[in-house]
């Protein structure tokens, strides 16, 4: 009861400064001093530029212009922090040089208030650089409290869904975001050297191909028809290699219509590029140059750090084939297995899950994921694919039933993923038909033939070479950031709203989905005659049996779709002690992994651990199960996050 109180106490506090704050703009502008009438202020310098050229610059006259951080009011003097693009300085402000009415003003003036200063540059006596202040404007009211005003602005899911407090807030995501600007820029200039041409395609596509993905799809109400958000970039720089443009490249947002976890957003940067007359051994040379060069751009080394392990981009590139990666990290030789039946029985043995519908290499492909990726630490070229993953690729004529494909690893993800270009049209329309078969058997990822892409083929493509380059995984391993959402802006986020569509309102209620427990009532109401519950157990079990399962209160740490699972999220919970524990629950159906980061919920941690998709699930999270209107509904249990990690539940 005591937390609830001052909870509501604190409530009441900021509704109050908030009240107060308006109060003071509304006398502003009753004076005739309304800030949101300036319409311009001629800055001359920034803070750090005051900073780094402090001995040109003592004694002289500055403006400079930022939101104020901080304020020590001492009487007849003051001090405040303003902080603009490159930083903050601190500002000293007294009665005697602004004048009387000025400085009463700029007493009134709230943190968060962005302000313009004019005054002279000195060395405070503690040896501070300051700006002596002799005028004061206030530019622009702020009538929100920033975060840390009261319990700092850490929250993830706030920090995504409020860029621009985080981008206050904490000065490291501005730095992120600018390494991210230089990157692009880094890559531009490098490409541009090579004598690539940037070219601009449709994101607005008839017939989304070039990948193996889900698309989104939308309708033009002036053309009565459907379109699909692109998937990629491919199809249409291929028409310009065609056309006679030979290196074309484009940096640009793709659609995917799928989950979102620590390395997939539904919307992504993505970057293709294709050269005529090279294959996919130009496209790693490139790629080496591309990354060496961009790392020494922008952090000016080529040794780079992420999450503690340091990349040596200076090194030549480890090339090797998936055949050989499978045989190296799990021991099975691929050149041995010549049917379906031996691909089946060596992953049977090796407990690697394939689904009916899938081919020798896909299976292959299954492995490769399941025991090589992880070990992809250091940059890998991983070569020659099995032609059944790979639809746009040329077949190595040595060996058909595999591809001129590689892609490009590091810290274990998939960075870049080149081909030499298959230009046979004869040969690309029969993969278009695999691929239309794969679509009628329910792969909802598979490509339709493109029929105006094989116009062009059969107008003829030279031999080349191309690639795609995730620039959001790029960016987050040159800036150290631990999640994609770390480096986009404005990341895909779930409202926050009460669902609002009808057609939606229905699953609410059958999921109760985590959503609903972020506003402060429920948005739907499930009807409970609909509802229909399991039998009680007619057993008893002694209670020493039930006190042996260890249940325990775990704060989700992070939480991400298990690759090639539909149903299965992958859980990282803080349980209390120093390691972390990992869980696997078969809820996806249910809940998005982005909307559970941070809950608290409870699991039975003395389980003994159990593969699911080759990974450890060290326990059970536990849920309410039931039927709802026929189908089956699933609840989380959530608790209390003022629970501790740990706290063992009797």
């Amino acid at each position: 009861m005591g937390e609830q109180k001052n909870q509501n106490g604190q409530e009441q506090d900021i509704n109050q400064l908030l009240k107060v704050r308006r109060e003071k703009l509304a006398d502003l502008q009753e004076r005739g001093k309304d800030p949101f009438q300036i319409t311009k202020f001629d800055v001359t310098h920034h803070s750090q530029e005051v900073k780094d050229d402090f001995d040109a610059l003592e004694g002289k006259t500055v403006t400079i212009a930022g939101r104020m951080m901080s304020k020590r009011v001492m009487g007849k003097a003051s001090f405040c922090n303003v902080q603009d693009l490159k930083g903050n300085i601190q500002c000293y402000v007294a009665r005697d040089n602004v004048g009387e009415e000025e400085y009463k003003d700029f007493k009134k003036y709230d943190i968060g208030d962005i302000i313009g200063i004019t005054g002279e540059v000195f060395r405070t006596k503690t040896g501070e650089i300051s700006i002596h202040v002799t005028n004061v404007t206030l530019l622009s009211k702020s009538l929100q409290i920033l975060p840390e005003k009261f319990h700092g602005l850490t929250n993830t899911d706030v920090r995504y869904r409020q860029r621009y407090t985080d981008l206050i807030m904490n000065s490291e995501v501005k730095d992120t975001f600018i390494k991210r600007s230089r990157i692009i820029s880094s890559i531009r200039r490098y490409l541009d050297g090579q004598g690539f041409m940037e070219v601009e395609t449709p994101l607005l596509v008839a017939n989304a191909g070039g990948a193996a993905a889900r698309p989104f799809i939308t309708h033009s109400n002036a053309l009565d028809e459907d379109f699909k958000l692109r998937i990629s970039l491919e199809l249409y720089l291929k028409r310009l290699i065609v056309g006679g443009l030979e290196r074309v490249y484009e940096i640009g947002r793709v659609f995917r219509n799928e989950g979102c976890d620590t390395r997939h957003n539904p919307e992504f940067t993505l970057m293709e590029l294709y050269q005529a007359y090279t294959d996919y051994h130009g496209m790693m040379d490139l790629t080496e140059n591309l990354y060496r060069t961009v790392a020494q751009d922008v952090l000016g080394t080529t040794k780079i750090v992420y999450n503690g392990i340091e990349m040596d981009l200076s090194k030549p590139f480890e090339r090797i084939t998936m055949v050989d990666a499978v045989k190296k990290y799990s021991g099975v030789d691929w050149n041995e297995i010549h049917t379906l039946e031996a691909a089946r029985a060596a992953a049977k043995e090796h407990n690697v899950e394939f689904e009916e519908r899938h081919k020798k290499g896909d299976i292959l492909n299954l492995f490769f994921e399941e025991f090589v990726e992880e070990h992809l630490l250091q940059p890998t070229f991983v070569m020659d694919h099995p032609i059944e993953i790979s639809p746009l690729t040329k077949k190595k004529p040595e060996n058909p039933e595999y591809v001129e494909r590689f892609e490009f690893f590091m810290n274990g993800w998939e960075m870049a993923n080149a081909y030499s270009e298959l230009n046979d049209p004869i040969d690309q329309r029969e993969r278009f038909k695999a691929q239309e078969e794969l679509l009628a058997q329910g792969d909802d990822e598979a490509n339709t033939t493109d029929e105006d892409f094989m116009n062009a083929l059969e107008i003829g493509m030279p031999p080349t070479g191309g690639i795609g380059f995730g620039i959001d995984r790029m960016c987050m391993l040159l800036t150290d950031s631990a999640a994609i959402r770390d480096v986009l802006l404005f990341p895909t986020m779930k409202t926050l709203e009460p669902k609002r569509a009808e057609n939606k309102a229905e699953k609410a209620a059958v999921n109760g989905s985590a959503e609903a427990a972020t506003v402060s009532a429920p948005s739907v109401q499930i009807d409970l005659s609909k509802v229909k519950i399991e039998p009680l157990f007619a057993d008893d079990v002694d209670f020493e049996t039930f006190s042996k399962s260890d249940f325990r209160v775990v704060k989700i740490e992070a939480c991400e779709a298990v690759p090639k699972s539909k149903k299965l999220l992958k859980f990282t919970l803080n349980d209390g002690t120093d390691r972390k524990r990992t869980i696997l629950s078969g809820i996806h159906e249910y809940y998005e992994p982005e909307e559970l980061v941070g809950k608290t919920c409870v699991a039975i941690t003395n389980l003994p651990p159990r593969k699911m998709m080759g990974i450890d699930s060290e326990g059970m999270l536990i849920s309410a199960v039931y039927e709802y209107d026929g189908r089956e509904g699933l609840n989380l249990l959530m608790l209390d996050d003022s629970i501790p990690a740990g706290a063992k539940l009797y």
